[in-house]
């Protein structure tokens, strides 16, 4: 094998695509159908879910490290900039904003939430909308509060104050006449 696979150790905080941040709680040998395999378990507490992935696949299926500290800088930095609202059909920017979701990629999550964040001020969100924006903003305060060791809702909540302030000043020149 020439590519060098991924390396997670038991205790690692990993980000897998579609779920987000897990801990690798065990490295297990399976035999499955005739075949041994080395499998990483993963463990994703907000879902109360485990997951096998067999080491071999980590990297093709986008398991990866928490990201650097210099994404998750960039990616608050996303968060302030100004949301960009396409005019599209809302099923067609739903599938958008799923995909970046379950890319994994902190920056394209980052751009979810910004823009479709609402402040108290704006118009309501449809049901929908506020799912997306909740499943995105939970996706990177779980990574956030991976990084810096703090709880979820600390994360959140940082998250939400970067976003308020970033309403303020993009809603400054939208005053009503």
């Amino acid at each position: 094998m020439a590519a060098k696979a991924l390396h997670f150790d038991v205790g690692d905080y990993v980000v897998y695509p579609k779920h987000g941040v897990g801990r690798v709680i065990e490295l297990q040998k399976q035999e499955i159908a005739g075949m041994q395999l080395e499998l990483y378990v993963l463990r994703f507490e907000k879902e109360r879910m485990t997951l096998r992935v067999p080491t071999n696949k980590a990297e093709s299926v986008g398991m990866r490290k928490l990201s650097s500290d210099k994404t998750m800088r960039e990616a608050m930095e996303t968060l302030k900039g100004k949301p960009k609202v396409k005019r599209t059909m809302w099923s067609r920017r739903a599938q958008e904003y799923e995909a970046k979701i379950n890319s994994g990629d902190l920056v394209s999550i980052a751009e979810v939430v910004r823009d479709l964040f609402r402040a108290d001020d704006q118009p309501e969100q449809s049901y929908s909308e506020r799912q997306i924006f909740e499943g995105a903003t939970s996706r990177l305060a779980r990574e956030l509060a991976a990084m810096e060791q703090i709880d979820e809702p600390a994360a959140q909540e940082k998250i939400l104050d970067i976003l308020r302030k970033a309403a303020a000043i993009y809603n400054k020149d939208k005053v009503p006449a």
